[in-house]
C-alpha cells in the first residue's frame, strides 16, 4: 500500500466541475483499474491518495489517472465559459510543459507523485490522520469531517461521501 501526492501546476482550482473530474476518475480506477482507495483528500491544489493497486502496478495505476485527468481537466478548463482564469491557467499548463521533454504541450500535474511506501498499522494511521487534517491545517474547515472531498467523512460514518473506499 503507498500514500501519493499529486500536485497541479496551477496554484487553486475551484468549483464543482474540477472535483467531479478527479472524483469520477478515481471511482473508475476503483471499478475498472485495480485500484484498492483506503483515503484521500482532494484539495485545490493537489490530492492526497492512500491505495493499493491489487494488480501490483501502482505506477501504472498513477500513470493511467494522471494522464486521464488531466486531459480532462484541460478539456474541462478550455470549455468553462465561467472560468476567469482560463487564459492564465492555461498559459501556466502551457509553460510547465515546455520545460518537460516529456509533455507535448500543456503539463496538467507535476512530475513527481512523492509515493510513501505504508508498512504498519502505525503508519497508515499516521499518514491517513495526516490527509484528513490537510484542509482543517489550511483553514478551510474546522473538523475534517467537513471537507467534502475527504474519505474523513466515510470514516466517520457520514452517509454525505462523494467516493466510496475500500474499508476492511
Amino acid at each position: 500500500m503507498i500514500i501519493v501526492v499529486g500536485t497541479s501546476e496551477t496554484l487553486a482550482l475551484a468549483g464543482e466541475e474540477y472535483f467531479g473530474n478527479i472524483i469520477e476518475s478515481l471511482d473508475y480506477c476503483r471499478k475498472h483499474k485495480s485500484m484498492e482507495l483506503y483515503g484521500y483528500c482532494i484539495m485545490p491544489s493537489h490530492i492526497h491518495l492512500i491505495f493499493r493497486s491489487s494488480n501490483g502496478d501502482p505506477s501504472g495505476l498513477i500513470r493511467d489517472f494522471k494522464g486521464f485527468t488531466s486531459r480532462k481537466m484541460l478539456k474541462t478548463i478550455e470549455e468553462n465559459p465561467q472560468e476567469s482564469r482560463k487564459k492564465w491557467m492555461l498559459w501556466m499548463f502551457e509553460r510547465a510543459g515546455r520545460k518537460n521533454s516529456n509533455v507535448k504541450f500543456r503539463q496538467f500535474w507535476q512530475q513527481n507523485n512523492q509515493p510513501i511506501e505504508i508498512w504498519s498499522l502505525k503508519v497508515f494511521e499516521q499518514k491517513l490522520n495526516y490527509i484528513h487534517n490537510n484542509p482543517l491545517e489550511t483553514g478551510f474547515v474546522t473538523n475534517p469531517v467537513d471537507w467534502k472531498y475527504s474519505s474523513a467523512r466515510n470514516y466517520g460514518d457520514n452517509d454525505q461521501t462523494v467516493l466510496e473506499i475500500d474499508i476492511n
